[in-house]
């Protein structure tokens, strides 16, 4: 999805039309697939078949790929799980945040990825569904922990004096059950969207240079050309860091209604 120079000799830039491409099946029905679609399905696959794989013969002397998935596991519910809940809620939450962390990395690493080029993360649908069950899961742990004191602490928190409820209590209402779930859809959905569209201008770029540019201009995609690959690398990080951030702020969000006060 290179939209750099066409036929009229200009550079055209990165659109946000390109994360709404045309249908490829089933178009104009409720269950219409277009690129992006497909792409979420081919995350889901690969991350089935890596699991599936590295767990179905699993050894006592593991072999590379079952230490691969191992390390993966391990880092899942030792740094993200057990040391934001501890071991006896880490455990209880464990496949869900596990599941979390994992679906938003396959999802995030398709965007560097050559001939895919696009985060299945990058239209809302994804990060809001997800965003939704981390909200539903702190909303179960503390009605769970503490079933009639969870949204009177949440709202009417202990030690304000009352006359500031007035007050206090639409922002908690605001910050805790509304800012949340946005905040967490957004912060995945913004990055994965700019992380596109930088690196669609970078490699559009290098072909409108190398391809249309005139004289010494060509010069300048080599420039492009190496920024390009250099935040091709940086998008990965940012792939993995996304849905480390995303993982790490349900359990923090789950950890909190699991919170004495509650």
């Amino acid at each position: 999805m290179l939209p750099s120079a066409t036929g009229d000799g200009e550079f055209h830039g990165p659109s946000i039309n390109e994360f709404f491409p045309e249908a490829v099946l089933f178009a104009g029905s409720p269950f219409e697939i277009n690129r992006i679609m497909l792409i979420r399905f081919l995350a889901v696959a690969v991350l089935l078949l890596v699991f599936w794989l590295g767990t179905r013969r699993m050894k006592v002397i593991p072999t590379r790929f079952q230490s691969i998935v191992e390390l993966g596991l391990n880092f899942a519910r030792v740094n993200i799980s057990e040391d934001i809940l501890g071991k006896k809620d880490g455990k209880r939450f464990l496949p869900l945040i596990t599941t979390i962390f994992f679906m938003v990395l396959f999802m995030n690493i398709t965007g560097p990825i050559p001939f895919l080029n696009i985060a299945g993360t990058s239209v809302i649908g994804v990060p809001l569904v997800l965003a939704v069950i981390a909200y539903v899961a702190f909303i179960y742990a503390g009605i769970k922990k503490s079933p009639g004191n969870f949204f009177r602490n949440a709202l009417f928190p202990p030690g304000v004096p009352p006359f500031l409820y007035i007050i206090v209590t639409p922002i908690e209402f605001i910050s805790t059950f509304l800012v949340r779930p946005v905040t967490l859809t957004l912060r995945l959905l913004m990055n994965m969207i700019v992380g596109h569209l930088l690196l669609v201008l970078f490699f559009s770029a290098t072909q409108f240079f190398f391809f249309t540019a005139d004289g010494g201009f060509k010069l300048f995609g080599a420039g492009t050309l190496v920024f390009g690959f250099a935040f091709t690398l940086f998008e990965v990080l940012i792939a993995l860091l996304q849905a480390y951030i995303f993982a790490l702020l349900t359990a923090v969000y789950i950890q909190l209604a699991l919170a004495e006060e509650h």
